[in-house]
């Protein structure tokens, strides 16, 4: 459930990713700008694998959307972290993400995001929820990747919009190089799933864990409509 915890417990879980982002130097400079800048919104849950997550969920996203200034170019991410989920392995985390992300969509009243594919199998793929496209990261503490290992079990969605933004800014191939010199820097190589958009699925970018050609994305599109 939300916002359940005192201020104490709060302010100790947000300081735990606010040295996992801004103190230890996570490679990603777009989430340290926006942990600097306060431009982000921290919502916390206790199990990813609850249905009792999901309406929460999906109201969260909603008001985010509603609030966000579409006209600017300051960038705000929206992150769910899961106090009380743990995993021991890589898959684990990857197949509860997905069942995660399916019971979302599966009681998403919006309509699929049309700037966006909705076929996992396409290289224009990327997850809508309440009529927006998102890019999803995952993060645990026993990820193998150094910057997706978050202190929490944890869900990033950030908008697609923003990458298409960055491209419309001229800046997006400069702030992809430094991200990923900054990763090589810190694991000794970049994320061996990174692609492009349009170049390949970003499904299989979503867990962190490096998965291999035979992968097959887990989601498929409800069948009825609410």
């Amino acid at each position: 459930m939300m916002n359940t915890l005192n201020l104490e417990e709060q302010n100790t879980i947000e300081q735990a990713y606010k040295k996992f982002i801004i103190t230890d130097k996570h490679p990603c400079i777009m989430a340290n700008a926006v942990f600097k800048l306060d431009n982000y919104k921290l919502n916390i849950l206790d199990d990813m694998t609850s249905d009792a997550v999901v309406t929460p969920m999906l109201n969260a996203i909603e008001e985010y959307l509603s609030h966000y200034n579409f006209e600017s170019n300051d960038f705000e991410t929206l992150l769910f972290c899961f106090k009380n989920s743990q995993y021991d392995t890589e898959l684990e985390f990857e197949d509860a993400l997905w069942d995660l992300l399916q019971n979302l969509h599966d009681q998403d009243d919006q309509d699929w995001d049309p700037e966006v594919s909705d076929d996992v199998e396409s290289s224009k793929f990327s997850f809508s929820l309440k009529g927006k496209a998102f890019y999803i990261v995952g993060m645990h503490p026993k990820s193998s990747r150094l910057a997706r290992r978050a202190p929490y079990c944890t869900v990033v969605f950030n908008l697609h919009w923003q990458f298409e933004k960055l491209r419309e800014m001229g800046t997006y191939q400069t702030v992809k190089k430094r991200i990923r010199r900054r990763d090589k820097k810190l694991q000794g190589s970049i994320n061996p799933v990174l692609r492009d958009f349009g170049s390949d699925t970003e499904a299989k970018q979503y867990s962190g864990r490096a998965v291999g050609t035979e992968w097959k994305c887990p989601f498929h599109q409800k069948t009825n409509t609410i």
